[in-house]
């Protein structure tokens, strides 16, 4: 994982938001089925923790990470 000062923050605009449309609104992956796809395949994991559920609700603070980079969910 990467050094938590170093982890880039996305706004979401609400206090919560679904892992699948986390990883398009981050630039994470390009496409809803790509996001399917990178979840079913254990590819994701929020907080350390490897995530199957496309439909897994983010808040404030949250840490998505696909391949080597990793993102913090803000409101």
């Amino acid at each position: 994982m990467t050094n938590a000062a170093d982890i880039p923050e996305i706004s979401i605009g609400s206090d919560m938001i679904r892992l699948g449309q986390f990883l398009k609104l981050a630039d994470l992956i390009d496409t809803g089925g790509e996001a399917k796809e990178a979840i079913i395949q254990g590819f994701v994991s929020v907080n350390g923790e490897q995530e199957f559920r496309r439909g897994r609700q983010l808040h404030d603070g949250d840490i998505v990470e696909l391949d080597d980079r990793a993102v913090r969910v803000r409101p």
